[in-house]
């Protein structure tokens, strides 16, 4: 069976919600409250939205859920990391298959398939057709400009794949700034290296995004981010925020704990110790699976905001 992306429509799931926040319990109320911080930090016309999210969610359904973020302009910035542009740009032609966590790995690698949890993804529907693709795009940015951004990097591959399913398009048809900062970590990435090998006068300016992002939180009056996951995506919209006063409105999705350390458990109350959130900011943890909680999340809003 092969992954199909989420396609939400209204419905009534707003009473649901409502249900999950009167009935308490040990998530869901949180997630009730998440919505709610949501619902206010997108109808706040004077606050920079950013979202950030790991990739493999890409590899799910859960990417028709992050396009619609992006088509229906809730968010005004995404960060994330390489592998978003990989299987965004892979699924657009190509499809991605529903796999099992209890196989044999070794049988799958003679096979030819790639496991991604329990996500099957066939070697044709990813290193061979981003090579494939990456190869005539990349010469084609290259006859009309010698430097860029990832983000001006994603337009330029979301105006050639012209898909209305990708996450890429919608950036680049609504102009919202994808900022990789981990940009070479990845299939697309080893192929913009590969590029550059035969074409040295090819540049990615990475200070080019950083500069985009920082004009747009300076320029902010009030500043909000939806963190699903970890990683440098997580710490570079925490790292920018402190240069505002802190984010205005934050709402962390994360499965992991905060007892070892790392930044992907770290809960919302930790930045604020480092100014990365404001001490008045409405702010919330959910500890769940993106791919359950991110579904409920965006048709409640989708009912919510209209």
């Amino acid at each position: 069976m092969k992954v199909k992306d989420f396609h939400i429509k209204n419905g009534d799931i707003v009473k649901l919600v409502q249900q999950m926040k009167e009935a308490g319990g040990f998530t869901v109320r949180y997630l009730a409250d998440c919505i709610k911080i949501l619902e206010q930090m997108i109808k706040d016309r004077d606050c920079l939205k950013i979202l950030s999210f790991p990739a493999d969610i890409i590899a799910t359904g859960t990417r028709g859920i992050i396009r619609d973020f992006i088509k229906n302009k809730w968010f005004d910035v995404l960060i994330t990391t390489c592998g978003t542009l990989d299987h965004d740009l892979a699924r657009s032609y190509e499809n991605y298959y529903h796999g099992s966590f209890d196989v044999d790995d070794r049988e799958l690698h003679k096979r030819g398939i790639h496991r991604l949890g329990n996500v099957f993804i066939p070697e044709k529907s990813y290193g061979l057709i981003i090579e494939k693709k990456m190869v005539k795009f990349l010469n084609d940015i290259y006859k009309e400009k010698k430097e860029i951004s990832t983000y001006e990097l994603v337009w330029q591959l979301g105006k050639k794949i012209g898909k209305k399913d990708s996450i890429l398009y919608w950036c680049y048809r609504n102009r919202v700034p994808m900022i990789v900062p981990g940009i070479t970590d990845g299939a697309v990435g080893y192929q913009i290296w590969q590029f550059w090998q035969n074409h040295k006068d090819f540049n990615i300016n990475l200070m080019k995004d950083e500069q985009q992002i920082s004009d747009l939180i300076w320029n902010a009056k009030r500043l909000g981010a939806l963190i699903i996951g970890g990683g440098i995506s997580k710490h570079h919209v925490l790292w920018w925020a402190q240069f505002h006063g802190g984010l205005d409105y934050a709402v962390y999705i994360t499965t992991a704990v905060e007892s070892d350390g790392s930044l992907s458990g770290a809960r919302t109350h930790e930045a604020i110790s480092w100014g990365k959130i404001s001490e008045k900011a409405r702010h919330v943890n959910v500890y769940a699976d993106a791919t359950i909680c991110l579904p409920i999340i965006y048709a409640t809003l989708l009912e919510k905001l209209g």
